[in-house]
This record gives structure tokens, C-alpha cells and sequence, in this order.
């Protein structure tokens, strides 16, 4: 009995098959980190804008004619508001990398947001409010512009991080 030859079958084009396993673990593994960006930026942008509210947010001369600086912390009520803040922004951040699930209603994303529009609100009212204190004594330093900055990156980072969840 004459056995009966295949012809080969034709070589596939490269790429046309299912990628291989560890093919798969690898674009997941890249797209679970670049997606991951929102979590980390959250927590990185709360630490800058607590740690900001301890450096100097008015500087200038004084009348006796020392320099004067003073920080968001002592610049009253709404500097300290803005150390709590970015308390509560790292602290929101660590709560859900340790497994806390929130609610559909109020995902993470949506807290980090409104704390960092908050935190915005509070800063500005100090760029264009400058306290009675240190009226006529001073102009605004770098430290008010960092934490500016940083409530605005708080919003951002909630708002990427509202992206990777969808």
C-alpha cells in the first residue's frame, strides 16, 4: 500500500496566529503599569501639595527690614485645610492600593477630584486673598505657586485614574 504524501501546508505570514503566553503576560503586564500611572500620580501629587503647605507662600521685607517669609501652614485656617487635604489624597491613595473597594457610587477617581477642586479653591483664595497679616509686608513666594500646582495635578491624576477604571 503506497502511502500518500501531504504536500506541506504554506507557511503562515508572520503575526496571524494568537500571540504566545508569554507574549500575552507581557503586553498585559506593560498595560496594567502605564494604566497604573492614575494611582501612583494621585498619591505622589497629595504628598506635594501637604508638603507644600509648609513652604513659604509670602516673602518680602519687613517694616523693621528683615526678610520676611511665611509659610501656607501659618498663613491661617485655609493653609492648614490644604496640609489636610493632601493628607487625606495620600491617605485615600494607600486605602485602595491595600484592597479597599469603594462604591460605584463614589469611586476613588470621583474623591481624588473633588479634593483636589477643593484644594484648588483654598489656594487660590490665598494667591489673590494675601492674609492681613502679612499684607503689606510681602508678595507671594514660589511655595504658594507649588501648591497650586499640585491641586492641580491632584485633579488630573483623579481624572486619569477615572479613565483607567472605565
Amino acid at each position: 500500500m503506497a502511502t500518500m504524501d501531504t504536500p506541506p501546508s504554506p507557511p503562515r505570514p508572520h503575526g496571524t496566529g494568537p500571540p504566545s503566553r508569554g507574549v500575552r503576560d507581557a503586553r498585559l503586564r506593560a498595560r496594567s503599569g502605564i494604566l497604573a500611572l492614575g494611582g501612583r500620580l494621585t498619591w505622589v501629587a497629595g504628598l506635594v501639595l501637604a508638603v507644600s503647605s509648609f513652604t513659604s507662600w509670602y516673602s518680602g521685607r519687613s517694616v523693621e527690614g528683615p526678610t520676611l517669609s511665611v509659610t501656607g501652614w501659618n498663613s491661617g485656617t485655609l493653609g492648614k485645610l490644604v496640609f489636610l487635604i493632601g493628607v487625606a489624597v495620600v491617605c485615600l491613595a494607600l486605602l485602595q492600593r491595600f484592597g479597599l473597594a469603594f462604591p460605584a457610587a463614589a469611586p476613588a477617581s470621583l474623591i481624588a477630584i473633588a479634593l483636589g477642586a477643593l484644594a484648588t479653591v483654598f489656594v487660590l483664595i490665598r494667591l489673590i486673598s494675601v492674609p492681613a497679616s502679612v499684607a503689606g509686608t510681602s508678595g507671594r513666594s514660589v511655595g504658594i505657586w507649588i501648591s497650586l500646582v499640585a491641586a492641580i495635578a491632584v485633579i488630573g491624576a483623579g481624572l486619569l485614574h477615572a479613565g483607567e477604571e472605565l
